[in-house]
């Protein structure tokens, strides 16, 4: 199936009820790596989802905390209890649908993503990932297999805003940070409580490193290595840390008519120099960072004013924290530069911070194996997309799985991942679970 069929087929989605489907025999555990998992279903279901906030486009405009959000969560919610999971939202607003295992004393295996979309986005980034995550504990259950780890299957909430239902899990959300302004133009704080939760209950969510057996998430690459290559399943190694500044750069307003050139302290002229610096600094030292200025605004904005402020965004990724520090440092004193140039100031204001983390060596290899038992090629990879993974690393062992993403598109409404490559990543993901079952 290709996107234009992908697309064309939401309007006629069954949504509201699981897809059904013949009743199976009982599968040992070895056997649900290699059949069990209903992939029909399970694409089925993730074209359903995606007429909650389906845009003309293709795509869908589900960001964390709206009407379409909140109508999302309630189908994947239904599929968690139709699959038997004991489904409840915590005061962060994740969900979690929770199996028990056989032996109590053992720490869960959690596995899921997210389901919110940035504006204007796609049908597959995180949605691949939860609806995987949903079927496999549906196969384990139409199976009969019982794991003797309790299974944890969890929609992460505000994904895309910020890792902010996962941050709030491993104890990284700061308290100011629920007052931050979302997409959805709530609060952090006010989007938990529409979505269920009680943001001054917060604390409660919290959970202690060693807490989880392991976290396991699949997700589309959002980028085009793995297509381009003719790889199966990407073994995520680690995920980049992310960092945002708030940068308000102050000059003098005045009239653009009779202010000569030679006596301008425009704050826009010093922030198009700043734009174009970052691009420097960051290109200037070997190594995957990366550096970008995603937002800009000139106070007061008209055409006949020269700008005396100018706010703009400031984010750098990379895997290594000292690296990210010390190219801010060097962009924050060539800032002061540009500013004297022209008689303006730079004030970086920090935002946001997603910690790097690399994965597990043990649940890549059990990744690796599950992929190459099915007879799948992989590639062991850095992530440089943020994920919710990183911050459940804080935990305990994690693991990622990627699958292709076509043209290596994503964040828009073009995203799109093949039927096949969905339930190959969903089967490594069946396997992976399984094996990190027989772990300690």
């Amino acid at each position: 199936m290709d996107r234009r069929q992908f697309t064309g087929s939401v309007a006629g989605a069954f949504v509201g009820a699981v897809v059904s489907r013949s009743p199976i025999a009982p599968f040992t555990a070895s056997s649900m790596r290699h059949g069990g998992l209903d992939a029909n279903r399970l694409n089925a279901n993730i074209k359903a989802l995606s007429a909650f906030g389906a845009n003309p486009q293709g795509g869908v405009s589900r960001v964390a905390y709206s009407d379409f959000d909140r109508a999302g969560r309630a189908y994947v919610t239904d599929l968690m209890r139709a699959a038997g999971l004991d489904a409840r939202v915590d005061f962060a607003g994740n969900i979690f649908g929770r199996r028990a295992g056989t032996d109590a004393a053992l720490k869960p295996i959690v596995f899921g993503s997210h389901v919110d979309s940035v504006p204007d986005g796609g049908n597959f980034d995180g949605t691949v990932g939860s609806l995987s995550a949903i079927e496999v504990a549906q196969s384990l259950a139409e199976g009969r297999v019982r794991t003797r780890h309790p299974i944890e299957v969890v929609v992460w909430a505000n994904e895309e805003g910020g890792l902010y239902g996962s941050r709030s899990v491993s104890g990284q959300l700061k308290a100011p940070e629920l007052d931050n302004r979302t997409w959805s133009g709530t609060t952090v704080a006010e989007g938990m409580t529409f979505l269920g939760g009680a943001p001054s209950r917060i604390d409660e969510v919290r959970r202690q490193h060693g807490d989880i057996a392991a976290y396991i998430e699949l997700h589309i690459e959002q980028g085009g290595t793995l297509e381009r290559d003719a790889i199966n399943i990407g073994v995520v190694e680690g995920i980049v840390g992310i960092r945002r500044w708030d940068v308000t750069v102050t000059g003098m307003q005045n009239h653009a008519g009779t202010t000569p050139m030679d006596q301008r302290h425009d704050a826009m002229l010093a922030a198009a120099r700043f734009v174009d610096m970052v691009n420097r600094v960051v290109r200037a030292e070997p190594g995957r960072q990366v550096g970008t200025v995603g937002r800009l605004e000139a106070f007061p904005g008209a055409p006949n004013v020269i700008p005396g402020r100018v706010v703009c965004t400031l984010e750098l990724r990379d895997v290594d924290a000292s690296k990210t520090q010390r190219i801010f440092d060097a962009i924050a004193g060539e800032a002061k530069h540009v500013g004297e140039a022209n008689g303006t100031t730079f004030d970086f204001k920090a935002s946001h911070e997603d910690a790097p983390a690399l994965s597990d060596p043990a649940i890549r290899a059990i990744i690796d194996d599950a992929a190459k038992e099915l007879k799948l090629t992989t590639r062991h990879m850095p992530s440089g997309a943020g994920h919710d993974a990183q911050a459940m690393a804080q935990l305990g062992p994690m693991g990622m799985i990627f699958v292709p993403s076509i043209g290596g598109i994503s964040h828009s409404p073009k995203e799109f991942s093949t039927a096949s490559d969905i339930e190959r990543g969903a089967r490594v993901l069946m396997g992976a679970v399984l094996r990190a079952d027989t772990l300690a």
